[in-house]
């Protein structure tokens, strides 16, 4: 009876194939905590590289160690062929990341499997992977599409992060290799976002079952980060994560929101309910937003945000912004011949292009009813340019007084 007073969530992080291995490699690296680490992987000179708690070798007899060459269907029958092993290595846990670099083979193909066994165990099964560099080919990038929209069946949520993102975050003379440790370094803070929560004790305590009530069957989501200094930090961080690059749409409208804010021992409640009063108010009115609040103080004076944002897929809210700015142009027209009616010399100014300019001036000539009204109207701006009412049939004399009166 002494285990459940003892018990602690079991997390596992799965990295499939080579991009997932080196996703891993680079938790382990920062020293990610509370965790279990598996690589998963066909090629067996990349897991020998890597420093995982367990390694699995799904491509012994299918491609003897030689890695799944970006065929998406090799990888999955290597991961289907070891499917009693992977169940092994996951039992018990009760959250799974699955990490992986869409668009080569193993990854692409193996990773809806192992989602799969992990959720079939009842693990909270969650996603986080890469869209690979436009530079890397329009074929990987194909594959991967269709690789996240098989994973997506088969997890709670999967968060996609566009590679292609993180060079509008990069300098232009960042090296190929610094690129995909972005990458990675985009991964870990996935994890860690919502790991840390659950693992490390902090100014506010979640507890797994408030991370799954967010993230169980979600569906897709969207991740951001942001971390700043100085005054306002905690507020100016999470503006910076919820208008994040790495956000491929809005987090308007998503109806799971988990915060994860981290800072030094001189983090303030205060400055926690700003940031978490800024993210609830770009979610949807009656979402359910889980935050908590991690003391580092290897941080320093710099606060951290991570934002996870579930719970709606379609409806894409950047598109009503582009909308909205129409429409004000639209609005700004309509008030302006409005305006224009008001001083009645210029009753040809609201239909100056459509009635025409000859015809309404012949129709004028004969009455001069109309033409009495018009000059008191005028009078208050400028009265003595505009009485000699007598030239009204000049053109000229009438456009001499338009500008007048727009003046």
């Amino acid at each position: 009876m002494a285990a459940p007073q003892n018990y602690l969530a079991v997390i596992k992080v799965i990295g499939v194939g080579g991009g997932g291995v080196n996703a891993i490699n680079r938790m382990i690296e920062v020293g990610l905590k509370g965790v279990e680490f598996i690589a998963i992987n066909t090629d067996a000179q990349a897991l020998l590289m890597s420093d995982a708690d367990v390694k699995l070798d799904v491509g012994r007899e299918l491609t003897r160690g030689l890695g799944a060459g970006a065929n998406p269907a090799v990888g999955r029958k290597a991961a289907e062929d070891h499917r009693e092993e992977i169940e092994e290595v996951l039992k018990g846990a009760d959250m799974v990341f699955v990490t992986a670099g869409e668009g080569g083979g193993t990854g692409t193909g193996g990773a809806p499997v192992v989602a799969n066994i992990a959720r079939s165990l009842g693990a909270l099964t969650i996603g986080v992977v890469t869209r690979p560099f436009t530079f890397e080919g329009r074929r990987r990038a194909n594959q991967a599409e269709d690789g996240i929209a098989e994973l997506r069946e088969e997890v709670d949520t999967l968060i996609v992060i566009p590679n292609d993102r993180l060079l509008s975050i990069s300098d232009r003379q960042v090296s190929v290799l610094d690129a995909f440790k972005s990458a990675d370094q985009v991964l870990l803070s996935g994890v860690q976002g919502i790991t840390d929560l659950i693992t490390t004790p902090g100014l506010i305590n979640l507890d797994f079952a408030d991370v799954k009530s967010v993230m169980s069957e979600a569906g897709s989501a969207l991740m951001g980060i942001g971390s700043a200094r100085g005054d306002d930090r905690a507020v100016a961080a999470a503006e910076m994560a919820i208008s994040s690059p790495l956000l491929e749409a809005s987090i308007d409208g998503a109806r799971g929101v988990l915060l994860s804010i981290s800072g030094g021992s001189d983090l303030g409640l205060f400055e926690i309910n700003e940031a978490a009063q800024l993210v609830s108010e770009a979610a949807h009115p009656e979402a359910n937003i889980i935050f908590g609040a991690v003391i580092d103080d290897a941080l320093g004076d710099e606060v951290r945000v991570t934002v996870i944002a579930a719970g709606f897929d379609g409806g894409q809210p950047p598109a009503k912004r582009e909308n909205v700015i129409g429409s004000s142009s639209v609005k700004r027209e309509e008030p302006a011949p409005a305006s224009r009616p008001a001083p009645t010399p210029e009753p040809s100014r609201p239909t100056f292009g459509s009635l025409g300019s000859v015809t309404p001036r012949e129709e004028l000539k004969p009455e001069p009813a109309p033409a009495a009204p018009v000059n008191e109207a005028p009078s208050a701006p400028t009265a003595p340019p505009q009485v000699p009412r007598p030239s009204y049939p000049d053109s000229q004399a009438e456009e001499l007084d338009v500008p007048d009166f727009l003046k």
